[in-house]
């Protein structure tokens, strides 16, 4: 761990400081104030316009209203799903939400994973997405969850053993790709949240109707190591509990390495385009998913004819 500053040591004061406070506070209680700060931070504009951008492409037959309307309820669910990891650190909060979860598909999970290959599971920045490993590190799957380090070491480490708590292990990017390969040939779940935008080292696949810069991670892991891959979609129900359902994604894994790979990437990514369909307003539309462009085709310039 670098060596924290002072900015940071603040930082984890205020960190300290409002966990405690929402902990202890009642779920409808934590749920409101969630949502009251992301409806401010819509209001603030932080983000909102690339937000609504990628709303209104995503749904171009959708009105002006709508979209508003979807952004402001991603704003909240943020808020929302914000608090509900807060209190989580409490044994009791944890245990009734990691059992009164409704899970779809999980006979299926667990007879693949009950294979001996280990199991790669690919998660969005959709639902809680933290939630939905917890619900399978709970009923007893060795999960570790690949993250990407935070900028403050101390909150880091604090959210780290929270996620813990919940049966999860943390691998950092930087070298994963090892750790995680091992993993599964020890019979583990490989958890990714694989909806970001990966640059120039991704594959381009279509997602929500638009070629998406996408990790190649999860596609890439499940070929070489054979196991079997799943797409879990933790959705927040009505009632404020959730529902979890892990879809099997099944492709082709022969032939050239990078094609395969390709259609490992867009056949998760189908899926995970079909849940934030079905919830779109708890989807996490502030980043710049479709910050990365396709390559643009080499133009070779034609050989001239020859004498006839």
């Amino acid at each position: 761990m670098k060596r924290p500053t002072l900015q940071h040591r603040l930082e984890y004061v205020l960190y300290l400081a409002g966990s405690a406070v929402v902990e202890r506070l009642p779920a409808g209680v934590a749920d409101g104030l969630g949502a009251s700060l992301g409806r401010i931070a819509h209001r603030l504009g932080l983000r909102r316009e690339t937000a609504r951008a990628q709303v209104r492409a995503a749904f171009p037959e959708r009105d002006d209203a709508w979209v508003h309307d979807v952004v402001r309820q991603s704003y909240e669910h943020i808020g929302r799903e914000a608090m509900a990891m807060l209190r989580m650190s409490r044994t009791d909060v944890r245990s009734s939400w990691l059992a009164s979860a409704e899970v779809v598909g999980i006979d299926r999970l667990l007879a693949a994973w009950g294979e001996g290959r280990g199991l790669v599971l690919v998660g969005g920045h959709l639902g809680n997405w933290e939630l939905g490993a917890a619900v399978l590190a709970s009923r007893d799957m060795p999960v570790d969850a690949i993250a990407k380090r935070l900028a403050n070491p101390l909150i880091d480490r604090a959210i780290a053993d929270a996620r813990a708590r919940l049966g999860l292990r943390i691998m950092h990017l930087g070298g994963a790709s090892k750790r995680a390969l091992q993993s599964l040939r020890e019979g583990r779940v490989v958890g990714f949240v694989a909806d970001q935008d990966a640059g120039r080292a991704g594959v381009f696949v279509d997602f929500m109707g638009r070629p998406a810069s996408t990790h190649r991670g999860p596609a890439l892991l499940a070929i070489r190591s054979g196991a079997p891959m799943f797409v879990g979609l933790p959705l927040r129900r009505p009632d404020g509990g959730y529902h979890l359902e892990a879809v099997e994604v099944r492709f082709d894994r022969e032939g050239d390495l990078e094609e395969a790979v390709r259609r490992g990437t867009q056949a998760f990514s189908a899926v995970l385009e079909e849940g934030v369909r079905r919830a779109p307003g708890q989807y996490f539309w502030q980043h710049r998913r479709w910050k990365s462009r396709p390559p643009e085709p080499s133009r070779e310039e034609p050989e001239p004819a020859g004498e006839v």
